[in-house]
């Protein structure tokens, strides 16, 4: 995934499949702004509404899904609230994607660690 947003996503699909906002507002039974306010990441529908989203855009639920990343946002403020240890862990981590460390290189030196200590 490249850093799109669920918004985009949904935005972009649209325009694909060359649907003006009003028109797939219409087929879902929604509002222009409404959906509006999801394509700008203001609102998230809920799971009916989106089911409706997808099937009309032509893509699985789980494509749109994908793209939703208020849960890990949502667990990594909390953790950050509540933890100074994982605050400092956190603001490391920022340090280090802002110096360019890609997810691939972060997912590769969390799994090593793993690795490491499993052969301990």
């Amino acid at each position: 995934m490249d850093g799109t947003t669920f918004g985009e996503r949904i935005r972009e699909l649209r325009l694909d499949r060359n649907l003006s906002l009003r028109q797939l507002a219409s087929r879902i039974d929604k509002s222009a702004p409404f959906l509006s306010d999801i394509e700008l990441g203001r609102r998230f529908p809920s799971e009916g509404v989106l089911r409706a989203i997808a099937k009309e855009l032509r893509v699985e639920l789980a494509h749109l899904k994908e793209y939703d990343h208020r849960e890990s946002i949502t667990t990594l403020r909390k953790l950050s609230m509540d933890d100074p240890e994982w605050r400092l862990a956190l603001r490391t981590a920022t340090a280090e994607i802002r110096k360019g460390l890609t997810p691939e290189e972060m997912i590769h030196r969390l799994t090593e660690s793993e690795r490491e200590s499993d052969d301990r």
